[in-house]
């Protein structure tokens, strides 16, 4: 599988505190290897067609979507401000 990140993403991703990139970066090594690995918690973002999020932590977020053999990474954050625009 191939990454893409968004511009969004990025922006959000380097305004992150260091340890969370960190963490975010694993996240991102474990989605590519297994989406369902059950410390991601990878489910479907209700609402939404084709969007999932994924854990980084008890309290931040990814979400991406899957086509073609390439995982988007759209947004990452805190677990609200993720979700209210997956």
């Amino acid at each position: 599988m191939k990454i893409k990140r968004t511009r969004i993403f990025e922006k959000r991703f380097t305004k992150l505190p260091e340890h969370l990139q960190e963490k975010t970066e694993k996240a991102i090594r474990l989605l590519i290897r297994d989406m369902l690995h059950p410390s991601l918690h990878t489910k479907k973002v209700g609402g939404t067609k084709d969007i999932f999020e994924a854990r980084v932590d008890y309290h931040y977020r990814f979400t991406f979507t899957i086509r073609n053999d390439v995982i988007t990474l759209r947004v990452v954050g805190n677990h609200d401000e993720v979700l209210k625009k997956p």
